[in-house]
């Protein structure tokens, strides 16, 4: 088995503007522009975020950040790439971010996800999101789904 290495990164490097810019060109296939929330490496390199990235033997496979809101912290940019998909490289970037939540004191992390990513919506509810209703910028976009957890911190 590969050791999936997890680290806070600086998310303005070449391996993570390749991710992202997949994530873009992937999430663009399948929606509209207005239905996707996309945050640039500037908007990623800003004190409110905490940037994820997933690297196996050295190579990036994927990535994920928390965005810090007033009373939660928003679950954004997951991505895997396909080839790791199903690896458990997605639940190992979901674990971690929901841990620096905890260490950073929030007890509620939401995210939105769109409805043609169907793996991403078992992943979350594996994790126990719950579906709730649009919050933050997001609106009653009928391609956007909204999620929320309620964290148990020790």
């Amino acid at each position: 088995m590969q050791t999936i290495k997890l680290e806070v990164v600086n998310p303005n490097r070449p391996d993570v503007i390749v991710l992202i810019s997949e994530l873009d060109a992937h999430l663009l296939s399948l929606y509209p522009r207005e239905s996707t929330h996309l945050l640039d490496i500037d908007t990623l390199t800003q004190p409110n975020i905490r940037f994820v990235l997933a690297s196996i033997e050295g190579q990036a496979v994927g990535c994920g950040a928390l965005r810090l809101q007033d009373g939660y912290a928003e679950i954004k940019r997951m991505y895997v790439r396909p080839q790791q998909r199903g690896t458990g490289v997605g639940y190992r970037i979901l674990a971690y971010l929901e841990e620096i939540a905890g260490q950073l004191g929030f007890t509620v992390t939401r995210l939105e996800t769109g409805v043609h990513q169907h793996d991403a919506m078992k992943l979350y509810e594996r994790f126990n999101y719950v579906r709730r209703g649009p919050f933050g910028e997001y609106t009653n976009d009928p391609n956007s789904l909204c999620y929320e957890k309620r964290l148990v911190v020790e």
